[in-house]
């Protein structure tokens, strides 16, 4: 009687196990898609050029241009930044000086996704060159380098002088964070460095 009863009830088991395992495998996949959707990846080989160029971890360099413009070349922003890496006419012209460009581009280049990869991940390696960590350099990024000196310098933001403890700009804060967040789903999900 009781072998009648496991012979009935086994393959149910092994149905219900069945099914639970594609549910698991559906979900997870559906999960990837949205991530790949939320977090895209375009321009791959001027990422990686430019970040071998300029010694930028890629993941950071793809952090920063899906929070800046989600990919999207063409994005401008109510403070006049353009392209992939929302890049100011004032960045643009400062990196291109350091850079020794003699023939300067107007800012309408920053459209061309080579052109605004390479200056972007250029800005930051400039940024790096400044400060001590990516943290940092980020904040530096989104609000520009004066105010982080000024930070940096205030004991309130920041204990050593080379660390920010604190950012006092919400905004800036909340950029830095979701730059981090996101540079973490790049190196999972794409599986770059």
């Amino acid at each position: 009687m009781k072998r009648a009863r496991i012979k009935t009830v086994l393959p149910i088991i092994l149905l219900i196990t069945a099914i639970l395992a594609g549910m698991v495998i559906l979900v997870a996949n559906g999960y990837r898609r949205y991530q790949r959707t939320a977090y895209p990846l375009r321009y791959t080989d001027l990422i990686l050029q430019y970040s071998d160029t300029y010694g930028i971890t890629p993941s950071l360099v793809c952090a920063v241009i899906c929070v800046e413009s989600h990919f999207q070349p063409d994005a401008a922003s109510h403070a006049e930044a353009i392209g992939l890496m929302q890049l100011t006419a004032d960045t643009f012209h400062w990196a291109q000086t350091r850079a020794g460009v003699m023939e300067k581009q107007d800012a309408e280049a920053l459209t061309d996704p080579e052109t605004n990869i390479r200056f972007g991940v250029y800005t930051l390696k400039l940024l790096y060159e400044q400060f001590d960590d990516t943290e940092t350099v980020l904040a530096a990024y989104n609000a520009g380098q004066g105010n982080v000196r000024r930070w940096l310098a205030d004991t309130q933001y920041s204990a050593d002088g080379v660390h920010l403890d604190r950012i006092p700009y919400a905004e800036t804060e909340k950029y830095v964070e979701r730059v981090k967040k996101a540079q973490t789903i790049y190196r999972k999900l794409y599986a770059l460095h």
